[in-house]
């Protein structure tokens, strides 16, 4: 009688899909705390604007790190708010699928399905994100036909192909969104002595961030602090600067494919020369990037529609074959127990 609901667990946001409904709602994956009482205090996006503005009594954090919990009680609080949140007021349990990434350890495994069942799901599975990015970008992962998926996330870049409704080859790697905030911060402050927060280094990747030449070069105004004066400084910085601030991280993203394909079997790669390399994830919408795996591989690539929410959606759409998983904890494109 209870609701199924997938989540997507992400480091930097939290989408959440209740069957029957679609994507109800997504926040990001920041818990506000009042040290001194422990107590919740706000979750998601009022939470998300305390950061870097809180006293010394409130703590505003992200409680995921590199796509696994690193803070566990904060997790757990703000899991409760979440599944509370989809379920409203009812007596029955929800069955919870969440999607972790495929270079998860059985360790992190266990600490989220735990944190899932003491936020109250009766039942907890867990689906490998680029599974799930697959079955949200419309891919029929079931027939004998490989595909490739690129899911580029906040803590986490996930590669698979994907054979017969499996992961046949999967890779992850810690570098993604944050990472590339973190390059964009070092930039400015190594070229223009100015110090800015992780907030206005994402806004700067959303607005003006590419892999690949713009066509028309864009400029954007950013604040900081100097840091030689110690004093507020405005700057104007423009695309190509931001193309050349991301090239490390990015580099070991396109690192990643290509080891990939040189594991995948001859005949699974022949079948991903024809049907492309599909990306997904909030970090896939930096301008260029499937121009410029498509470069370096010689393979089509492209972005896939709603690629943000490809991954709630997959998993949200895997909530189908929940019945005929057994009890316990599975990850349904291993079979792991």
């Amino acid at each position: 009688m209870g609701k199924d609901i997938g989540i997507d667990l992400g480091t930097a946001s939290v989408l959440v899909y209740v069957k029957g409904k679609g994507i109800v709602f997504k926040e990001p994956s920041v818990v506000a705390i009042d040290k001194n009482s422990n107590k919740l205090l706000k979750v998601g996006r009022e939470a998300q604007l305390m950061l870097g503005r809180t006293p010394g009594n409130i703590m505003a954090i992200r409680p995921l790190r590199d796509g696994v919990i690193s803070e566990y009680d904060v997790t757990l609080k703000m899991l409760q708010h979440f599944i509370k949140r989809a379920c409203g007021t009812t007596l029955f349990k929800p069955r919870v699928m969440i999607c972790v990434p495929s270079g998860i350890t059985e360790v992190e495994e266990r600490a989220i399905v735990d944190a899932a069942t003491q936020a109250g799901a009766k039942k907890t599975h867990l689906i490998e994100e680029p599974l799930a990015a697959a079955i949200g970008a419309g891919i029929d992962i079931d027939r004998p036909n490989g595909n490739i998926v690129v899911d580029i996330g906040g803590g986490t870049t996930d590669v698979a192909v994907i054979s017969l409704g499996a992961v046949v080859i999967p890779e992850s790697i810690k570098v993604a969104g944050d990472k590339f905030d973190d390059a964009i911060v070092k930039y400015i402050r190594r070229k223009y002595n100015l110090v800015i927060g992780d907030r206005t280094a994402e806004d700067i990747k959303i607005k003006i961030g590419c892999v690949w030449p713009r066509e028309d070069t864009k400029i954007m105004q950013v604040k900081g602090r100097c840091t030689i004066e110690g004093l507020p400084k405005i700057i104007n910085v423009n695309s190509n600067e931001i193309e050349e601030a991301l090239e490390e991280p990015v580099k070991s993203i396109t690192e990643t494919v290509c080891h990939v394909l040189e594991q995948t079997p001859p005949e699974l790669v022949g079948d991903i020369s024809t049907n492309g390399i599909v990306l997904t994830g909030g970090g896939s919408l930096i301008y260029g990037f499937d121009k410029l795996l498509s470069s370096i591989t010689g393979i089509s690539a492209r972005v896939a529609d709603e690629a943000i929410s490809c991954v709630a959606i997959g998993t949200g759409k895997s909530l189908e074959h929940m019945k005929f998983l057994p009890e316990g904890v599975i990850n349904i494109s291993r079979g792991r127990h």
